[in-house]
């Protein structure tokens, strides 16, 4: 074996092995730094449904940590359409959840297929697909993180995940928006 073998075959090893490293770590890094900026995510409401869609998105591209967007909805929901509202921040609130699902698919050998709540969601994922991934993302609380990042280790069809959890995430911010707006302004009334 020659010295351009060996090097070869340290590439060969290091190649498969870096690209899912490097976004494993910028999955890490967006979370990190979205939750040290949380607070800066509401001015972005004065930007109208463009605001809608880049508070979610902000707010839903931390993994585990909370940053909730969803209460800044509820404000622009008050002089802006509130469906519209809600649909604009379904989309950019799934488009978000890349990250998590991309951190599944980065970081297949890095989560080491444990704990009960993995197991759990694994084997929704694998026996009901489409509509696991639905159930959590229009559960009022949020467990589309935990089903991203399976989906992105079993290798779920990206578009598939986006398109279900979008229909999911679209009902749940109706209702919450909705429920939100219509409890802002009765609050407001309140004190008026």
């Amino acid at each position: 074996m020659t010295e351009g073998d060996t090097t070869g075959t340290r590439v060969g090893w290091l190649k498969p092995r870096l690209i899912p490293i490097i976004m494993v770590l910028l999955v890490v890094a967006i979370t990190v730094v979205l939750f040290l900026f949380r607070d800066r995510v509401a001015g972005l409401g004065s930007y109208g449904y463009l605001g809608a869609f880049l508070i979610s998105l902000v707010s839903n591209a931390t993994i585990i940590l909370p940053v909730p967007g969803i209460i800044a909805l509820f404000a622009l929901a008050t002089t802006l359409n509130p469906v519209l509202v809600a649909l604009v921040g379904a989309a950019g609130g799934t488009l978000g959840e890349i990250t998590g699902f991309l951190a599944g698919y980065g970081g297949r050998g890095i989560v080491k297929r444990r704990g009960r709540t993995y197991a759990l969601t694994e084997n929704w994922m694998r026996r009901w697909g489409g509509w696991a991934i639905f159930v959590f993302a229009a559960a009022p609380i949020p467990l589309l993180d935990i089903a991203g990042v399976v989906a992105g280790i079993i290798r779920y069809p990206l578009w598939r995940f986006l398109l279900i959890a979008w229909v999911g995430k679209s009902i749940k911010y109706v209702v919450l928006v909705l429920a939100g707006a219509w409890g802002w302004q009765s609050l407001l009334r309140f004190f008026s």
